[in-house]
């Protein structure tokens, strides 16, 4: 990015601040809505990508871990709910791993704008039903196991499965914990793809952490106050919120694929 005028380096930050506060205030959203904009000030991918990674591992583990400690001093030794639903969230790792490895180490060779079409496909028509407020359920486990493993390809490949793989956990995961959940998630997901980044020796732009991270940190701010108006809104207001985001990124997200 040394090549970049002043004005590019602002839009820059701006990006990443709105990145910031998509991801803090859903939980998700903050790659796939930030790095078409980002392409368009300089395409140059394999810049951005490992930034928003490092700042997903910062976030993510920030919030969990704030909100773990939030749920201990509530209960103030008394048994409460915790803010991550554990169980869910192992059971669909233990279907994710696989396609997540798979997609990382590249042993499938999908076309890209097909994989792409196929994900914000899925995704429009679950983001409908939250519109509606007549959310998608499957009738059988297996269609989930179905759009987890996709998810898991994809984020393996790179940083667009989270809408397929939130769309799943909004339907098994109560909202009060489903942002946290899907932190711990990605916080996991996210340490596999640093590692794949580190073995293929790409440079992870650490200097740039040093102005891009408080930009991101000023979105995220302003993302845990959107949060809180959430949590606090109707559920039906939720979900429609999820669903407007949800359709959001897949429009982007189609608009952006090349030709």
């Amino acid at each position: 990015m040394a090549d970049l005028l002043w004005y590019q380096y602002v839009l820059i930050g701006l990006i990443f601040a709105w990145s910031g506060f998509v991801r803090t205030s859903l939980g998700f959203g903050g790659a796939v809505l930030a790095l078409p904009f980002l392409l368009l000030v300089s395409n140059e991918p394999l810049v951005f990508l490992p930034i928003i990674a490092i700042h997903l591992l910062i976030f993510s583990s920030w919030i969990a871990w704030n909100g773990h400690r939030q749920v201990r001093q509530a209960g103030n030794g008394a048994a409460v709910q915790s803010n991550i639903d554990w169980g869910y969230l192992v059971k669909a790792l233990k279907i994710m791993i696989i396609p997540k490895l798979v997609g990382v180490v590249g042993l499938l060779t999908l076309p890209n704008h097909v994989m792409t079409s196929i994900i914000f496909g899925i995704v429009i028509i679950y983001a409908i039903g939250y519109v509606l407020n007549k959310p998608f359920q499957s009738k059988h486990r297996y269609v989930d196991y179905l759009l987890l493993g996709l998810g898991g390809y994809v984020s393996g490949t790179s940083l667009i499965g989270a809408p397929l793989i939130v769309a799943v956990f909004a339907a098994h995961v109560a909202k009060e914990q489903l942002r946290d959940t899907m932190f711990v998630l990605w916080f996991i997901l996210v340490v596999i793809k640093m590692v794949s980044f580190v073995v293929a020796g790409v440079d992870l732009q650490l200097v740039h952490q040093l102005w891009l991270l408080p930009c991101a940190f000023i979105g995220h701010l302003l993302g845990e106050k959107a949060h809180r108006y959430l949590l606090h809104a109707d559920t039906g207001l939720f979900f429609r919120v999820l669903g407007a985001v949800l359709i959001l990124v897949s429009v982007v997200g189609l608009l952006s694929m090349p030709g």
